[in-house]
């Protein structure tokens, strides 16, 4: 929900300078509110937004450049079959409300993410767990039942953050967890506060506080960054106002790369995306420079499959599915469709999916396909599209790291079901070898891709919108996250 705004937009736009910020808070604007605070029982990446790395920490975490660092974990040994991992602790670590930090707080995080009814929206990660063992209180051992080349980097995820026993069933309104920042206090459809915490185990935060502003809607968005009435805002929701805030000298403007695949995602289980001609012909239909340009002003790049161009184990593939409506219609007519076909197209709320959606009904008006634009609500969109699979076409990114996994599940909303990819994902998992796991992940690029499982649309940009004294923010966001603990005011 947008937040109240007294004053005209006119006036806004003029207004002078930014009042002069405290230098020991911030207020953060973001574009979507957390449906709830538990980062272990949720897919939505708002959650992450807010508490990844200030609220919540994990045994790792991901730095700023997206490789794996320790967090609670100092070290680990790693036994020569890949199975057992045995976790150093780090000691004199307290939760918020002043219970100790141990490895059985591990234990039943861990075991709680992979029990038969655990609602941790990446099950996935923690499958290959076989059994956590607290050694003594900071030391932990965790056996698998397969090698999994990933498992320290699946330890960074959002989903993989340590909780408490004794404050879990208050956590989706009062999180509580080990970081730099303790929650205050969450004024639901305007913002949540957070304040520093003093026992943190690790160097003091620069702020003494830290508001989370939620600003769905690009024009308030503008509003509230001129008027001052937010210090930045990560993910700024309007592109096409970016050059006025360049020309400003009050403002630095951060372009920074993020993990989000933005997907025109197909209902495979569904007739008639059941049927890879058709999910083909849909490819064909999309341009996706044109939707770069319309939607998110030039800002974002093409790609053709499943996977980061910043990585280096990124194939372009777009190609394979390059815009070329006639050889769409011609796709059509081969699936028996030559007379067309209406189907859903459901939106969530960020602008690069409605902006966005109105752009891909338009092109696969062209050659056929009627799309019905149905706008949802976040909750709407996580229960309907993402919970029960009640959609034929929807619009959203992927910011999850390292995500290309996913197609090999078998509850997944997409619906994709691929023995062969299957099969390269399992390799993947039992392969640690760097040279190896690059030629699985490029495998498994080409065959999502020759599936045409979804129509891949270009790789979310970060544009970020800041006070010009402030200086520590993330330019780019290996994960969904906005750490603030190395965020400070300079004169």
């Amino acid at each position: 929900m947008t937040p109240r705004i007294l004053a005209p937009l006119a006036a806004l736009a003029f207004a002078a300078a930014p009042a002069l910020a405290q230098e020991n808070d911030l207020t953060l604007a973001i574009q979507l509110e957390p449906p709830h605070l538990d980062p272990t029982s949720a897919a939505a990446g708002a959650i992450d937004s807010v508490l990844y790395a200030n609220v919540f920490e994990g045994l790792t975490r991901f730095a700023a450049d997206g490789s794996v660092e320790p967090a609670l974990a100092t070290e680990w040994e790693i036994s020569e079959d890949g199975l057992t991992y045995t976790f150093t602790l780090r000691s004199g670590v307290t939760f918020h409300d002043g219970t100790d930090f141990t490895a059985e707080d591990v234990k039943f995080t861990l075991d709680r993410a992979r029990a038969e009814d655990s609602t941790n929206a990446q099950k996935v990660l923690f499958e290959a767990i076989e059994e956590v063992n607290a050694v003594d209180p900071q030391t932990v051992e965790v056996r698998l039942s397969r090698p999994e080349g990933a498992f320290l980097s699946n330890l960074a995820w959002g989903d993989a953050v340590i909780v408490a026993e004794e404050s879990i069933a208050d956590i989706k309104q009062t999180p509580i967890g080990t970081g730099p920042f303790r929650f205050e206090q969450w004024v639901q459809g305007d913002r949540i506060e957070l304040a520093r915490f003093e026992e943190y185990w690790g160097e003091a935060p620069a702020l003494e506080a830290a508001t989370f502003r939620f600003i769905a809607d690009p024009t308030a968005a503008f509003a509230a960054v001129m008027a001052g009435d937010v210090d930045a805002f990560a993910g700024f929701p309007a592109p096409e106002n970016l050059p006025q805030f360049e020309s400003d000298p009050r403002f630095t403007v951060i372009t920074g790369s993020t993990e989000g695949e933005t997907i025109l995602a197909m209902n495979n289980a569904r007739e008639p995306f059941d049927d890879p001609v058709v999910r083909e012909a849909v490819a064909h239909a999309i341009d996706r420079q044109a939707i770069i340009d319309g939607a998110m002003y030039g800002i974002g790049t093409p790609i053709g499959t499943h996977f980061a161009p910043h990585n280096p184990d990124y194939v372009d593939l777009t190609e394979l599915s390059a815009h070329d409506p006639e050889k769409a219609r011609k796709l059509l007519q081969e699936a028996g469709l030559e007379e067309g076909l209406t189907v859903s197209l459901k939106l969530p709320p960020p602008s690069y999916a409605r902006r966005g959606g109105e752009i891909v009904a338009a092109q696969l008006r062209e050659v056929g396909i009627t799309a019905e634009i149905q706008t949802l609500e976040w909750a709407q969109w996580l229960e309907e599209v993402f919970g029960n699979h009640d959609f034929d076409l929807t619009i959203v990114s992927h910011t999850e790291p390292m995500d290309i996994n996913i197609y090999a599940r078998d509850d997944y909303y997409f619906g994709y079901d691929s023995p062969a990819f299957d099969e390269i994902m399992t390799e993947l998992d039992a392969t640690a070898e760097p040279v190896a796991r690059s030629e699985l992940l490029k495998a498994a690029q080409e065959k999502i891709a020759e599936d045409y499982v979804n129509g891949y649309l270009f790789q979310l940009a970060l544009p970020t919108v800041a006070d010009a004294r402030l200086e520590g923010l993330w330019e780019n966001q290996p994960t969904q996250a906005n750490p603030l603990a190395g965020v400070h005011w300079t004169e």
